[in-house]
């Protein structure tokens, strides 16, 4: 691993370490799954973020080094929502209520979503995009759309608030707004020139 990524993982991997140590100290497992949530949504935005601004504004050095991060973003999701899944069943204490809390649907939801989150982290290598070939690949890597979508659901029933999950969601919404934007101006101005 070169030197800068390494200073990068290791920066991604400071709240993580804060975290943890904060639970050793006694802090309840409970009052850590709202930071390691909001941190996985965090680095999905910023993931998600860097493929529609390039079509938007074209490869400057400054997104093309943000795509260049975007699957190492899309990993640290990941990572601090396994996380927020350890300090829940941590809280829980025990697999049954677990189980028996797994009916209520921001339970389900946030479980579908980490599921797809799973399935991107997993093959999240060149050597497993060089296995399934690009297309298969990056059709698997698009359930991060849809994971982040059910997380943001997740935040929202259980906190029952819609605020703060649509302020994680306006900036992606944005984006990709401006990324249409820009496609059908160009098919009309193709369609202008034909």
């Amino acid at each position: 691993m070169r030197p800068r990524k390494a200073l990068f993982w290791l920066a991604l991997a400071v709240p993580a370490a804060l975290m943890i140590a904060d639970l050793a100290r006694g802090t309840l497992a409970m009052d850590l799954l709202h930071p390691t949530g909001e941190l996985s949504l965090r680095l999905m935005v910023l993931a998600l973020l860097s493929g529609p601004l390039i079509e938007v504004f074209g490869p400057n050095r400054f997104l093309r080094g943000w795509v260049a991060i975007r699957r190492d973003l899309g990993v640290a999701a990941f990572g601090y929502g396994a996380l927020h899944l350890v300090f829940y069943a941590i809280d829980m204490g025990a697999l049954r209520p677990i189980i028996a809390e797994f009916a209520l649907p921001a339970i389900w939801i946030g479980w579908l979503g980490f599921a797809l989150m799973l399935a991107a982290a997993a093959i999240s290598t060149n050597r497993a995009m060089a296995a399934l070939g690009r297309r298969r690949w990056k059709r698997i890597q698009q359930g991060i759309y849809a994971a982040f979508i059910l997380a943001l659901l997740h935040w929202a029933l259980l906190d029952r608030a819609w605020g703060p999950p649509l302020i994680h969601l306006a900036p992606v919404a944005l984006a990709w707004a401006l990324r249409f934007a820009v496609q059908f101006r160009r098919r009309l101005n193709r369609r202008k020139i034909a």
